[in-house]
């Protein structure tokens, strides 16, 4: 299968939100940045940065400033599958930072661009073989923003606050 490399455009803060993400994902760098050279058409000048080429934890991306014209929206967005809710905890705390909450443990970063943090223990829970006990699970999971696996838990095996 061919290499996928996602390019997320930005207006203006491709080399921002590279540093912001390496600075979260473990094993991450920026490998190159592309200038605009002279006689380049808008939005940017010469010497604006116009690509950003980065990867997240061995993930490649490029993000390119290609100006206002398009922005970002909830119909793509990464997940991130967490091993435990303390890893979940540090880059929904670190995502969120300047951007927003949304629900199921879905946010918008101060780039808006929209992120998953899946505990994989939810995985397990909202897809247990007790249909009653999955239910419970998926219902809590449902009125949360940030994912709280012990509450998920609780209301899994039926305990009430």
């Amino acid at each position: 299968m061919p290499k996928q490399i996602p390019c997320l455009w930005f207006d203006g803060q491709a080399e921002q939100a590279a540093q912001h993400y390496t600075s979260i994902f473990p094993n991450s760098s920026i490998a190159e940045v592309t200038r605009y050279g002279p006689d380049m058409p808008p939005p940017m000048k010469e010497g604006h940065v116009l690509t950003v080429s980065f990867t997240l934890d061995g993930q490649e991306y490029v993000g390119l400033n290609g100006g206002p014209q398009f922005s970002f929206s909830e119909a793509i967005s990464f997940q991130i599958m967490c091993a435990d809710q303390e890893e979940a905890d540090h880059y929904w705390d670190r995502l969120t930072d300047g951007g927003e909450e949304s629900m199921c443990g879905w946010l918008k970063d101060r780039f808006g661009v929209s992120w998953q943090v899946v505990p994989v223990e939810l995985l397990s829970l909202t897809n247990d073989p007790d249909p009653g006990r999955a239910q419970r699970a998926t219902q809590a999971m449902l009125q949360m923003r940030r994912i709280d696996i012990e509450e998920i838990k609780r209301a899994a095996d039926g305990v009430t606050a």
